[in-house]
Order: C-alpha cells, then sequence, then structure tokens
C-alpha cells in the first residue's frame, strides 16, 4: 500500500511516458531471457547426466556399506560362537550345562533357529529344538560341516537341505571346538533364511532398491522382496554370469516384478563365497536425463515464444522500489535485534562486557541484578559499574576462581565458563554461571574485553545440594539398619545356635557310652553343623557391620578384615598404615572400609589375582587409600557399551557405590588398569578441615 502511494504521487496512471517505460522493459526482459532459458536447458541436460554418474557412485558406495555391515554382522555371530566353544562346559564335558548356555545365547540372539553340537562324525550330539534325551541323527548340510572338520577354522555355510528336526532349510554358521589339539565337536547355530534376509534389511539398503544375497552355489538365501518365491532357488542366468567373471562390479537385468534394474554386487569377505547383490530401478536411473532432455526441448519452444511475443511491460520506479527495499531490510534488521533481546530476556540471561584493562563492567539490567552491582550510570538501556565492586560481592571462597578463569580466558583465548557465588547485602548467597569469550582481535578491536552471559544457577545447586543429603541420609540409615541386623544375628540367633550346641553337647555326655554307636556320630555330626553355623552367623554379622570398626578403629578392622579375607578365598593380601594413626569421623572411617569391602568383592569376582595389597596413609589435610591387585585387568578408558551382537554389557555397580560414597565427602577415586597388568585405585578423602 505504501508503495502503491508513492507511485500515485509521482504518476497517473494515464501517464504514457509511464505506459512506454514499461513496454520497453518487458521487451528487454523477454530477450535477454531467451539464451537465459537456452543455456539453462542446456546446464541441466549436463547436470541430470552428471547426476546419473553420482547416482552409481552412491549405488557401489552403498553396496559396499550393505557388504560391509552384513560381513560384520556374520562375524560378530561367528565371534559369539568362537566364545560358546571354548566354554567350560565342553572340557568335561556337561551336556546339561552347556545345553542351559546355549538356550540363554538363543534367547539373546532373536535371529537364531537353533544351536546344534555334533561329534566329527557328523552325528548331532545338542540341538536345542529337541531335549537332551532325544535321539538327534546326522547333521544337515554336510558341505559345510566337513569344510569345518577338514580345516578346524569357523565356517559359512549356504542355506541347507530341509533339516530332519528343523524341518526348514537353515543357513548353518559353525566352528570348531578343539580341546589339546583334537577336535572333540562342531558347534553350529542355524539361521532361517528371513533371519539372513532381516539382516539384509536391517544393513540400510537403499529404499526402492531390490537386495539379494546368494551363497557359494549360486542360491538365494536372503531378498528384501518376495522372499517366499525366491528363498532356495538358483539365482538368475545374469547373476551367476556376473559372479563367475568378476568378485565386485554391474550387470543389468530383471527382477522377479518385471522391471528392468541395473545390479551392482559385491562379494562379502570371510563368508565362504557369498555375494551381496541390489538392483537400481533403471527408470529412477535414467528419469533425471529424460526430463533434461524434455526441460531444454521446452525451453527452447518457450525462448520461441518469447522472442515473438515481445510485448510492453508497465514498470514501476525503479528508484522507488529500491527505496522501499530498503526500508524492508532495515525493518527486519530492527526485528532480529527485538527477538534477540526478547530471547535473552525469556532465558532470564543477562548479557555482559567486561573491561579488565579499564576496570569497567557494562551490562544489561538482568546483568547488574544478579550481579548484585549498583550501577553508576546508565546509556542505551545498559548499566556500567566498576569491576571492583563486583568482585566485592562475590563470596570470598569463589573470588579467586573468578579472577584466575578471567585471566586464563584473556592469556589464552579459551571460552569462559565458571560458577561463583554472590552474596547480595541482606540476602543469603546465590550461585552464578558465567560464560563468555573474547572477541578475535582486530586494529578496532581493544584489548582486554570479555563478552560473556551471567545465568542464575541457585536451583540447579539447591538440587545438587539435596540429593547429597539424601545420598547421606540414606548411606546412614543402611549403615544404622546393617549395625541392628547384626546386632540381632549376634546377640539373638548367636546365643541360640550357641545354646543347640551345648544342648548336644549335654546330650552327648547322658548318653554315655551309647554314644560310640550311630546315634553318637549323628550326635557329632550335629554338633559340628551347629558350631558351622555359629561361625557363618557371626561372619554375616561381621560383614554387616564390623564390631571392630566401632570398638577399635580403621586400622584394626582392616587388618581383621583382610586376614578372614585370605583365609576364606586363599589370596595372599598385604597391609600397611602410614602417618599418624589418629581415629577419624565415623563417616570417613565407614566409607573408607566400605570401599575396601567392595574393591575385594570386585578382586574376587573379576580379577583372578593372587595377590591384594591395600595402604592407608592419613595426611594432615587427607587421607589416601591405595588397592592393588596383580590380576588380569581390563581397558579402563573404555565405558561400558552394547556389543556388535546387540547385548549390552554390564555397568560397573561396584566403581560407580565407591564413587557415589566419595562424592559425600567430596573424595575422588582414580583407576589405573590395562589387560594383564592388574589394577589399581587411588582414593583420596579431604580431611580435616574441607570436612566441615
Amino acid at each position: 500500500m505504501n508503495e502503491r502511494r508513492l507511485g500515485d504521487r509521482d504518476r497517473t496512471p494515464g501517464d504514457p511516458l509511464s505506459r512506454g517505460s514499461g513496454r520497453t522493459f518487458v521487451a528487454l526482459a523477454f530477450a535477454a531471457a531467451i539464451p537465459v532459458l537456452l543455456l539453462s536447458g542446456w546446464v541441466a541436460t549436463l547436470m541430470a547426466q552428471q547426476q546419473r554418474d553420482l547416482t552409481r557412485e552412491a549405488a557401489v558406495a552403498s553396496a559396499t556399506r550393505v557388504a560391509e555391515r552384513v560381513t560384520s554382522d556374520i562375524a560378530a555371530h561367528i565371534a559369539v560362537l568362537q566364545a560358546e566353544a571354548a566354554s567350560a562346559s565342553l572340557d568335561r564335558p556337561d551336556l546339561a550345562a552347556f545345553y542351559a548356555e546355549a538356550e540363554r545365547l538363543r534367547q539373546a540372539h532373536p535371529l537364531w533357529d537353533t544351536v546344534e553340537l555334533s561329534n566329527p562324525d557328523g552325528v548331532q550330539v545338542v540341538n536345542l529344538l529337541r531335549t537332551l534325551d532325544k535321539e538327534l541323527g546326522p547333521t544337515a548340510d554336510r558341505k559345510s560341516f566337513d569344510a569345518v572338520v577338514r580345516t578346524k577354522r569357523p565356517v559359512v555355510g549356504g542355506i541347507g537341505p530341509v533339516g530332519s528336526i528343523s524341518g526348514k532349510r537353515l543357513v548353518a554358521l559353525r566352528v570348531p571346538v578343539i580341546r589339546d589339539g583334537t577336535l572333540r565337536y562342531v558347534l553350529s547355530v542355524g539361521l532361517a533364511t528371513n533371519a539372513v534376509s532381516s539382516i539384509l534389511r536391517d544393513a540400510g539398503a537403499p529404499e526402492g532398491w531390490v537386495g539379494t544375497i546368494v551363497d557359494a552355489d549360486g542360491n538365494t538365501i536372503a531378498r528384501t522382496r518376495a522372499e517366499a518365491e525366491e528363498l532356495g532357488h538358483p539365482a538368475n542366468a545374469a547373476l551367476q554370469a556376473a559372479i563367475r567373471s568378476a568378485p565386485q562390479g554391474f550387470y543389468t537385468g530383471s527382477t522377479l516384478e518385471g522391471s528392468n534394474v541395473e545390479v551392482v554386487y559385491r562379494t562379502l569377505k570371510d563368508t565362504g563365497g557369498w555375494s551381496v547383490h541390489f538392483g537400481m530401478p533403471a527408470a529412477t536411473l535414467n528419469a533425471p536425463v529424460s526430463r533434461s532432455y524434455l526441460v531444454l526441448a521446452g525451453g527452447s519452444v518457450l525462448s520461441i515464444g518469447l522472442g515473438l511475443a515481445l510485448v510492453g511491460l508497465v514498470g514501476r520506479d525503479m528508484a522507488q522500489r529500491r527505496a522501499g527495499e530498503q526500508a524492508r531490510f532495515a525493518l527486519a534488521l530492527r526485528s532480529s535485534e527485538e527477538q534477540g533481546a526478547v530471547a535473552v530476556e525469556a532465558a532470564e540471561l543477562g548479557t555482559l562486557r567486561w573491561d579488565t584493562v579499564r576496570g569497567r563492567v557494562t551490562g544489561s539490567a538482568r546483568a547488574a541484578q544478579l550481579l548484585a552491582w549498583n550501577a553508576s550510570g546508565s546509556h542505551d538501556n545498559e548499566n556500567e559499574a566498576d569491576a571492583r565492586e563486583i568482585l566485592d560481592v562475590v563470596h570470598a571462597d569463589d573470588r579467586e576462581q573468578l579472577t584466575d578463569a578471567l585471566r586464563h580466558s584473556l592469556a589464552d583465548g579459551m571460552p569462559l565458563d565458571v560458577e561463583f557465588r554472590v552474596v547480595a547485602p541482606g540476602s543469603s548467597p546465590r550461585w552464578i554461571r558465567m560464560t563468555g569469550r573474547v572477541p578475535q582481535l582486530n586494529k578496532e578491536t581493544p584489548v582486554g574485553l570479555i563478552y560473556g552471559v551471567v545465568a542464575d544457577i541457585e536451583p540447579r545447586k539447591a538440587a545438587e545440594a539435596e540429593r547429597a543429603e539424601l545420598l547421606r541420609r540414606l548411606g546412614e540409615a543402611q549403615e544404622n539398619e546393617q549395625r541392628r541386623i547384626a546386632r540381632e544375628l549376634h546377640d539373638q540367633v548367636g546365643q541360640t545356635v550357641t545354646g543347640l550346641s551345648l544342648g548336644l553337647k549335654s546330650l552327648e555326655q547322658l548318653l554315655g557310652d551309647g554314644a560310640q554307636g550311630e546315634v553318637g556320630r549323628h550326635v557329632q555330626w550335629l554338633q559340628s553343623l551347629a558350631g558351622e553355623i555359629g561361625r557363618d552367623i557371626h561372619r554375616a554379622a561381621v560383614d554387616l557391620r564390623p564390631t571392630a570398626l566401632d570398638d577399635l578403629g580403621l586400622r584394626d578392622a582392616l587388618a581383621t578384615l583382610l586376614r578372614q579375607w585370605t583365609l576364606r578365598h586363599d589370596i595372599r593380601s598385604d597391609f600397611q598404615v602410614l602417618g599418624e594413626s589418629v581415629r577419624l569421623p565415623a563417616a570417613v572411617e565407614t566409607a573408607i572400609y566400605r570401599i575396601v569391602q567392595e574393591a575385594l568383592t570386585n578382586v574376587i569376582k573379576h580379577a583372578q589375582a593372587s595377590t591384594v595389597s591395600v595402604s592407608v596413609e592419613q595426611r594432615p589435610e587427607e587421607v589416601r587409600v591405595i588397592i592393588e591387585d596383580d590380576g588380569v585387568g581390563f581397558d579402563g578408558e573404555t565405558v561400558p557399551e552394547p556389543h556388535a551382537d546387540g547385548m549390552s554389557t554390564k555397568p560397573r555397580l561396584g566403581l560407580s557405590g565407591i564413587r557415589e560414597r566419595l562424592s559425600l565427602l567430596r573424595g575422588g577415586l582414580t583407576l589405573e588398569s590395562s589387560p594383564g597388568s592388574g589394577t589399581t585405585l587411588f582414593v583420596r578423602i579431604p580431611f580435616p578441615q574441607q570436612l566441615t
């Protein structure tokens, strides 16, 4: 509407000068459009041909990626089988234990149809489709079985005959079970053909492509479409000829659905001759080129029409349009700035500019509110304050941390990120987070500047403190409950068992000489059993809450723990205390005792160690504990992740519990371990000044 009014002021609708200039402009525009249209059609043709070439290259990359994915999945299944082949249940052998292990593996791998164990003669010993007491008969697919017996290496078979037990045509993955250099068994897993098709589909086949996997004999074992009609049948002649000619490449053919396709194929590594084939619809591949030819023809016709239909065009004043565009640009710029300011206000953030050279801080009203400064003046909706006034309201314990962060950010050019407390007059301290960057220097940019954003993080800090308090109270409640249960086991159940032992002793004395017969031996056995129960109850009570920890202190409690642990598990231990041996707060002693207890439990479960060393060093400012074993160790840099076969690793709950206990005491844990080199835990707990 504004442009219309401006035009009305300049010219009237019937002005012939206006109409003439407009027609000239349109004529020039149409004349200029003719070569542009022709050039656009020619460029479209070249781009379409280039797109076709790029599509072929993308097809090669996709086929390679899918082939690698299928190969990786098959290798993962082979790796699981090899791990099961090394199971201790096959050493004895204990077929019942192996059957249970194999059943757990099958449940964890939905693509497995069955797990089979056969002797070297090909007779099945175990098949999960039957119970152990059933007679199973010979294995199917003797070709892959004989290859394992001959080579003593894992073999990926093709699609086998119909099994006598499964009633299906399965794809066999086989590994040898070797003991003392001798082939004892052949362990196999049967994949249903639809399972292999599932692997193919999950490997990321492009939408609309027809994917096929064939074995070394040219039989179809997986297909993304019409798999029920094609699985187990020989592939077409074009496919088999391509495989015989080269391990990878292109060939043309037609699908069962009757569409022409251009096929890219790759032979899968370490699969015994499997190959994966992807058919791209020829119409889809050539459609961009065909469309480009139509665009070129249409552009030519349109160019001729434009040349014959050059007419005048009534144009508007170009200067007026340019002025309108500049006005819109200015309006868009102002709108963008306002939206940015609204976004900052909505997030309740404050912005500031810290000039360390002048010692002045300029910021928004929200920044002034969060940092509790008294602005000395304001201009353009910004407040300015002296940097020393801001540092004065920062908590004394955090002031040096803030100044160091500012200094390092300016010196290294690194982003600023620091959390500190602000103590406003008449109010309690509040946690603030400041983030910022040093601007890139140029001739116009002064040095010593930091542009930053401040945010109120008091709710988050309060939540963290509440969580820490909840964990502390939970730990205290757990220790109190364990102390109560230990006391009841010792005072009530233990006394009852002691009374039982005394009663049996009295019974033995009453029997007199008659106690030498069967009745006497039975009474003596009951006495021995009662004594063992008493010792077990005492050991359980000590594990729940050792009385030595409450009565004698940490040093004697740990010495008793390691001595009993060595006798119980036959693992040599070494214990030493460095520094001044004084009683620590109950929370610290309990945490150290439980940490050592958890570490010893991990040694029993995982380390396979022969020696364990525990060292406690009491310093004036902290307590340090070192727990070291000479076991198998592990890769300490890795984080628990899902295996390639889809199973998740177990989380390290022991280490998580140790770190959680230390977090309540502001302590730290450092772990050093590597496969074959044992494991060392370095525990540090600040004491006593930082535990107030």
